[in-house]
């Protein structure tokens, strides 16, 4: 029977990067670790296990069955002994040079990210952020391996399986440059919406899905003639042309400060986009956790009550 104290908890860390990697050069890579160096922990994980663990293939290095067994739980003890360093470790933000990483849309980068980096420099001036967009499926998994820290969206199908805190609900608004013969009034008119040519913002967050449902719903047709992934070049789209684009509110409002935008309301009504903040119940306890999330709902919170 193997013992603990015989065993080093690195060859664990090589055992899950292979597993996750399905390769023994980039799961060196990733450990900074030479592929001799891998295939030589390899050797020792398998007499550790009595199992081959890994089988080689045209695709990659495909785990046994006993490998995917042992994989998920070398991957719940690793996250274990990584939050007790973490919890042991007292967080003091004048001094810490931690660096937290937040899952956020683009959209969510133009609007809250400067605010949140002024707040972060006053408080905590040694302290480094990262930004890590994910997609909805690969949250959780981050949020429970200290991939990510934090995520901040509306992502609804996220909320049952993360602690979570709702910070404001969004509405969605329609922009364009300001320019002589626009509707007037602060709604825009349906024939005049449907009349006007849109750029389309095809992001791969819930809400923005959402709103383009609510228009077919509401049998709302418009005319797209550009479709961009992100909300970054909008402005500059929009700025040299007469075209129109569905944009958060709050962006909106962030847009509006540097270049010369209408913004309307919509004739229709369209559904409210609940921004929440995510985090994992592992680490609810876990200060510096406790310090970022505040720091976050302030911020974030505080942004929404500027431009209401």
């Amino acid at each position: 029977m193997n013992s603990i104290e015989g065993i080093d908890l690195n060859l664990l860390r090589v055992f899950k990067a292979i597993v996750e990697e399905r390769s023994l050069t980039r799961a060196g890579e990733r450990l900074s670790l030479s592929q001799p160096a891998v295939s030589h922990c390899l050797g020792k994980l398998r007499t550790l296990f009595d199992d081959p663990l890994f089988v080689r293939t045209r695709t990659g290095m495909q785990p046994t069955t006993a490998a995917l067994e042992i994989a998920a739980i070398v991957s719940k003890a690793l996250d274990s002994v990584q939050f007790a360093l973490r919890y042991a470790q007292r967080f003091e933000p004048l001094v810490s040079a931690r660096t937290f990483r937040l899952s956020v849309s683009d959209a969510g980068e133009l609007a809250y990210l400067p605010a949140i980096w002024s707040a972060l420099q006053q408080a905590a001036p040694n302290v480094r952020l990262g930004v890590s967009p994910l997609p909805v499926d690969e949250i959780e998994e981050a949020l429970r391996c200290s991939n990510i820290d934090f995520a901040v969206g509306n992502l609804p199908t996220l909320k049952p399986r993360t602690r979570n805190l709702p910070l404001f609900d969004e509405t969605y608004v329609c922009i364009t440059r300001k320019r002589k013969g626009l509707p007037v009034g602060r709604t825009i008119s349906l024939p005049a919406l449907q009349k006007a040519r849109h750029v389309q913002v095809s992001s791969a967050e819930h809400s923005h899905h959402a709103i383009d449902a609510a228009f077919v719903q509401e049998g709302v047709k418009r005319h797209v003639v550009l479709e961009v992934p992100h909300f970054v070049a909008l402005p500059d789209v929009l700025a040299a042309t007469d075209w129109y684009a569905t944009v958060p509110h709050h962006l909106a409002a962030v847009f509006a400060q540097d270049y010369p935008l209408r913004i309307y309301e919509f004739p229709v009504d369209l559904p409210r986009a609940a921004v929440t903040l995510h985090w994992h119940e592992n680490f609810e306890s876990d200060e510096a956790n406790v310090w970022m999330r505040q720091l976050l709902t302030d911020v974030i919170q505080g942004f929404d009550k500027r431009w209401a």
